[in-house]
């Protein structure tokens, strides 16, 4: 839906002599866009001091409204592996496309009486976005955790000897086991490097032992080293690397681990487990069809959060078209509201057009150059937003008319 954009606008009735959705539709041209009715009901209008709070409240859940919907829209992309097609597949509203739903809109008056004050119904649509944005991040959040997990263990199956898991590969055989001086560590040499490891990983670790003090001067201190002579045995070998299993005097294994990180050579922790390679491979299959199924769930949810964030973001707007339209054109309350299909970029001839034909409606804010083009006096404009109410803060571009834009991500 990023080619498409929605316009809504609201006009006084008044300034129409014949059909009005006709009189826009030819302001328009049709080569620009699609205008079609956009019905909006009578609602309890309150206190002009209400309508103004309300004004400001319904812009903020309007810009979460399109904060929630971009979350939803990436979430559904990455779980579906990038696929823009398929993503689109899934961005319905009530098994209708969402274009279907915008051109066809009703008001839902079951959920939201239109009988109940405003701010009522805007703090319920509030509510009501904070849930979906609170379930799309709980599933979505659960489904990247699985997926990590079974990457993980995946790439314990998968990947080179210095990361993967070695049950498959040692034979416990070749392992000291229950000693009380010797013992077995795994080695992981670059494979680059495998002639400098068997040149010398019998003296990389000497241990330096003092002469007693009650010896003789000349007696020099001894030396040992703390691998066993002519103990590495090759494991495994890959394409990067080679796997040597070396056994060392367990009183000085930690100098030789030691020394091997100094080496670059990578030691890896291995405990022989009766049954340890049938347990990985269950591991692997429980998290597989784990990851499965939050896959299907997380689908699910977010399709359902676009839903119903679309159908959220419908009934702000609704209620922004008529608090601004009572703010701007004043009681009695009757005016014509329309929906505009267009494109991004077809979006600014919209508006101009628009701007052309109903730019006298803003008053002393606007005026038209020599040429007859519409122009804007801009403290004129500060001035008679100030006076009625209006925000006249930077980022908000006023209309002389009810008009506001929405894109789909």
């Amino acid at each position: 839906m990023a080619d498409t954009q929605y316009t809504l606008i609201s006009l006084p009735l008044r300034i129409f002599d014949d059909d009005p959705l006709s009189a826009l539709k030819a302001t328009i041209g049709r080569d620009s866009g699609e205008v079609l009715p956009f019905i909006v009901p009578s609602f309890k209008i309150g206190t002009l001091d209400a309508l103004v709070q309300h004004a400001d409240d319904l812009a903020k859940l309007s810009s979460g409204c399109e904060a929630v919907l971009s979350k939803v829209a990436d979430s559904l992309k990455t779980i579906l592996g990038g696929d823009e097609a398929k993503a689109a597949q899934h961005k319905t509203v009530n098994d209708k496309s969402t274009d279907q739903y915008l051109r066809s809109f009703i008001w839902n008056k079951g959920r939201y009486r239109v009988d109940r004050p405003l701010g009522e119904l805007i703090e319920n649509l509030q509510k009501e976005l904070v849930t979906e944005d609170n379930s799309v991040k709980t599933k979505f959040n659960q489904y990247n955790g699985v997926k990590a997990n079974l990457a993980a263990l995946q790439r314990r199956q998968t990947g080179n000897l210095s990361t993967k898991s070695l049950t498959p590969i040692v034979d416990p055989s070749i392992l000291v086991q229950d000693s009380e001086y010797l013992e077995t560590h795994l080695i992981v040499v670059p494979t680059n490097a495998r002639k400098d490891f068997l040149r010398s990983y019998e003296t990389v670790a000497p241990i330096v032992v003092q002469r007693a003090p009650d010896r003789a001067a000349q007696d020099e201190d001894s030396t040992f080293y703390a691998v066993v002579p002519r103990s590495s045995i090759q494991v495994a070998q890959d394409d990067e690397f080679t796997l040597f299993a070396v056994t060392t005097f367990k009183r000085y294994s930690a100098e030789f681990l030691q020394k091997c990180r100094e080496q670059k050579w990578t030691p890896r922790q291995y405990k022989h487990v009766e049954g340890g390679k049938e347990e990985e491979q269950r591991e692997l299959d429980r998290v597989t069809k784990e990851e499965e199924k939050v896959w299907g769930d997380a689908l699910r949810v977010g399709q359902a959060s676009w839903s119903e964030s679309v159908m959220i973001w419908a009934h702000v707007m609704t209620l922004r078209v008529f608090v601004e339209t009572v703010l701007r054109y004043g009681l009695p309350l009757e005016f014509v509201s329309a929906i505009v299909k267009t494109t991004p970029k077809m979006a600014k001839k919209v508006k101009t057009a628009l701007d052309s034909a109903y730019s006298y409606l803003g008053g002393n804010a606007f005026g038209r150059d020599k040429r007859g083009r519409v122009t804007k006096d801009d403290a004129s404009m500060t001035s008679e937003m100030a006076a009625a109410g209006f925000s006249v803060g930077e980022g908000s571009e006023y209309t002389a008319y009810v008009y506001y834009e929405l894109q789909f991500p």
